[in-house]
């Protein structure tokens, strides 16, 4: 047997990657096998680790005993969160579930909303979103037509979407230069967005209420960012804003997603 399906002596977990996972994740976290120190954590291992520490929500020192000591795990996320290795991850395997739905890896189309959460006390940043009434940060999320994250983008719940939109626009038109258009909701709308829509050559389309009928009314493209979010929610270390950086909180975005489109390819 390779070592790269190495069986892990301990009874598997609900959020542990299987072999055919395991595959397409390895190429990214592989150890370098040059110089003297000794392997102690199998790759494999410390990447189970994370994903079970975002699915239950658990805090790193909880860690199961089984698994590899939680410093350890916390250097690889952390590792891993500043060199961009997974959202290199997440970026490949989205253009895979793309290309497997029938369409081009990269996008020509977009959806644009935000989530304000409550953040933990040791979160380094935060702030009041009035309308939600919510003290925390807001998670500002461009998807694409399948609701797969383009540009996961973390603030002070504070930031408006209209400003947010100045950002946002600007990182997805560097990123994704076929892209051509997004959606987004009445708080989008104004001068400075299409300015940022102008400047940035992405038409920004606003989609509003056109009925008096009150309460919940799924909205044409808009419908699509919100099942983001609901599948984010699934990961119990965004049900609320765990982290005390932002670029972490972005991470499990990434990593919420990573789950999400594994699960579709293998």
């Amino acid at each position: 047997m390779s070592p790269t399906h190495k069986v892990v002596a301990r009874t598997r977990y609900p959020s542990d990657l299987t072999d055919a996972q395991w595959d397409l994740v390895e190429p990214f976290v592989r150890g370098n096998p040059v110089g003297p120190q000794p392997v102690v954590h199998e790759r494999r291992e410390v990447v189970n680790a994370i994903l079970y520490i975002s699915r239950t929500g658990a805090p790193w020192r909880y860690l199961p005993h089984d698994m590899p000591d939680w410093q350890s795990v916390y250097h690889y996320f952390r590792l891993w969160t500043k060199d961009g290795t997974l959202k290199l991850l997440h970026d490949v395997l989205r253009g895979k579930v793309r290309q497997q739905e029938g369409r081009s890896a990269q996008p020509t189309a977009g959806i644009l909303d935000s989530q304000s959460v409550k953040t933990a006390l040791e979160a380094e940043s935060r702030g009041y979103d009035a309308g939600k009434k919510i003290k925390g940060r807001k998670r500002h999320l461009l998807v694409d037509v399948l609701g797969l994250v383009l540009v996961a983008w973390i603030t002070t719940a504070d930031v408006q979407d209209r400003d947010a939109a100045a950002a946002v626009l600007p990182m997805a038109a560097e990123q994704f230069p076929t892209l051509q258009k997004v959606w987004a909701d009445g708080a989008y709308e104004g001068p400075r967005v299409a300015d940022i829509a102008q400047q940035t050559g992405i038409e920004v389309e606003i989609v509003k209420r056109t009925d008096t009928t009150p309460g919940f009314v799924v909205q044409a493209r808009r419908w699509v960012v919100e099942r983001t979010f609901g599948w984010l929610s699934r990961e119990r270390r965004l049900s609320r804003d765990y982290e005390r950086k932002e670029e972490s909180s972005e991470t499990f975005i990434y990593l919420g997603m990573i789950r999400l489109m594994l699960g579709r390819l293998a």
